[in-house]
This record gives structure tokens, sequence and C-alpha cells, in this order.
């Protein structure tokens, strides 16, 4: 009895030209709005083309809900930017929140202090410092006992997350505002110390500067330095890396330090740029959504600025439809899992392609 070859094989693609898997993004993209509108016909009955304009109209219909657009833009990708270096070095650092709390603890205990003790611009200075100081030692914690004692980091970094909450729980009951409240409130609302400088008549555009000053940076550290090659090699091999001469350990602290100071960065933005308050939830689970961001992007933090847009359209898109049309928050939430499902789907096709098995005769 002779077994049939199957007819079609699954074979690993080779380099794929840029535009060609941008290509497979947009057909997936496009299937994927496709299902969407089918589900919302069958489900609620509305018009699919009217729910994918108020979507639209959640991001860009004013000029204030096009900035708010951009200022989630640019803290989720600040966060999704600390990440990828780590992640290129395949340390799982799963502690994007808690980096980013103690970040802004740092920032509002500066801004509650010491703000009515010295000059705004020396207070801000003071704030950075702090800010990257406490980012970068709740990072390094984890890369320590990773490079000297094998920890699983994944783990580690998460229950950091946990240590960080109760944290910025506690000294938030401290600084309560009235006492009993059970919350800080807008720190030094009357005389904004500690506030970031507003450039004319666009709130957030320093956040946004800022980021993109951080996007250029990341993208030449991990492209052009010496850095940034000595962690992708740690990444892809650490036994070359050693053969290479790379102190591992080494590699590993010093990333996590850099991945801190971005994240204590986030949350500086976050606590004098934006909020000018804190809470145990004023990062919001992004340091979670920048895994998925930083992965998506395959670690190029010029094509993260692409994902963030469609993570952050997606968020603000599905609350808007939600509050239109009355309908439950869920089904938002469907409509961007079915999306996202698709997008993520498509890496399969980027790296691999599906190839007829030749016959006999076709071999000949």
């Amino acid at each position: 009895m002779h077994n049939k070859a199957p007819r079609f094989y699954i074979a690993r693609r080779g380099d794929i030209l840029w535009y060609k898997a941008w290509g497979i993004r947009a057909i997936a993209i496009a299937l994927a709005l496709l299902l969407c509108g089918f589900i919302t016909m069958a489900a609620t009955g509305l018009d699919p083309i009217k729910v994918y304009v108020t979507m639209l109209d959640g991001n860009f219909g004013t000029s204030r809900r096009f900035w708010m657009l951009l200022q989630n833009m640019a803290i989720l990708l600040c966060v999704s930017l600390a990440l990828a270096p780590a992640f290129r070095m395949h340390f799982w650092n799963l502690g994007g929140d808690g980096q980013s709390l103690m970040g802004a603890l740092g920032a509002a205990a500066c801004m509650i202090c010491i703000g009515d003790r010295i000059p705004n611009v020396l207070l801000i200075i003071i704030m950075i410092a702090v800010s990257i100081s406490c980012g970068i030692i709740w990072a390094v914690i984890p890369a320590y006992f990773k490079a000297r004692f094998g920890t699983n980091e994944t783990l580690f970094t998460l229950m950091m997350n946990y240590v960080a909450t109760q944290l910025v729980a506690f000294f938030v009951i401290i600084w309560e505002v009235p006492k009993g409240s059970g919350k800080i409130g807008i720190i030094n609302q009357s005389t904004q110390a500690g506030w970031f400088p507003q450039i004319g008549t666009n709130k957030y555009l320093l956040n946004i500067i800022i980021v993109l000053f951080i996007t250029v940076f990341i993208f030449i550290y991990m492209r052009y330095s010496k850095h940034g090659y000595e962690l992708a090699v740690v990444g892809e091999s650490e036994a070359t890396a050693r053969y290479a001469g790379i102190k591992i350990n080494r590699v590993i602290i010093r990333t996590m330090a850099l991945s801190g100071a971005i994240c204590g960065i986030t949350g500086l933005l976050l606590v004098g740029g934006t909020d000018h308050t804190l809470t145990t939830t004023i990062v919001a689970g992004r340091g979670f959504t920048g895994v998925m961001v930083a992965w998506l992007a395959k670690f190029n933090p010029f094509v993260m600025i692409a994902t963030t847009f469609l993570l952050v359209f997606l968020e603000r898109g599905s609350a808007e439809i939600t509050t239109i049309f009355g309908l439950n928050q869920s089904f938002g939430d469907i409509i961007t899992g079915i999306i996202l499902f698709f997008i993520l789907s498509s890496d399969f096709f980027l790296n691999y392609k599906i190839t007829k098995t030749k016959t006999q005769k076709e071999a000949a």
C-alpha cells in the first residue's frame, strides 16, 4: 500500500520585501473588517459602514479627539519602546506597568514634597532625575537576580508590578486630599508646580515630541550602536555571545536599566505632562499592551508607531461606538479582538508559505 504524499506543504519563507509584508497585513485587516461587518449586521442590525465611520469620528471628529489620540499613542509608544530592547535580548520584561508606576511615584513625590520650595524649572529637572532613577531601580532588581542567580525574569517582573501598585496605594493614602477620600486629586492645581510647560495651544505636544526623540534614539541604539549589537547577539545565542567575548550579565543589567529609564519617563509624562495626579491605575495596563506593540512591529521603533496607532485607534473607536449606539462594551472589544487576531495571524504568512508538492512528472 502506497502512502500518498500531501499535495501541499508548509515551508519557511525567506526574506520578504517590505511592500509584500504590508500587503499581507492590509489583506488581513480588510478580511477582519469584512468579518466584523457581517457580525455587526447579524448581532445588532446596524449598518457596519456607520459603525466604522463612528470609530473614525471618535478619533478624528474634533481637534481635541485627535490630540487625545496622539497623547494616548505617545504614552503607549513610550512603554513599548522601553520593552523593545529587553525583548530583543529575549529578556521577557513584563514589568512595564510597575516600572512606569515607580517613575510616576517619583515625579508625584517631588511635586508634593518640594513643589512649593524651589523654582519650577529646577523642580522639573529633579522630577526627571528621580523618575528615571526609580524606573531604573525597579528594572535592575530583576535583571540582577536573572544575571546572578538565573531567576525567571517573567515571574519576577510580573510580581514587581504588584509590589509597585501597593507602594503607590500606600503613598496615595498618605498624600490623600481631602483626608479619607482615598485619592490625591490634582497635584499643585493652583500653582501648577511641576506641570510640564505647554507649547502654544497644544497641551500634549511636549509629550509627543519627547516620545518621538526617544523613538529615534532607540532606533539608532538598537540598529547602529555597539550596545544594540551586543544585546541582539545575546538574544540570538548566549553561547555565541560568550564566544565573542560579550559579558552577558553586564548586557542584561545595562539593557534593563535602559528599559527602566524609559518606563520611568513614561510615568513622568503621565504625572507631569498629562494627568497631574497619581493613582494605582494611572498606567492602565499599557505595560502589557506594549508587549503586543513590540512584537507586532518586530522591535522596529518606527513600525511601532503604526502598531501603536492601530491599537489606540481601535480602543478609542470601540468606546465611541459603545456610547453612540448604546451597545455593550463587550461588542467593541469583540471587534477589536477580531481585527487583532487577523493581524497576528498574518504573521504566519510573513514567515511561512504554502507550497504545492511537485509530482514525479513535474519534477522530471
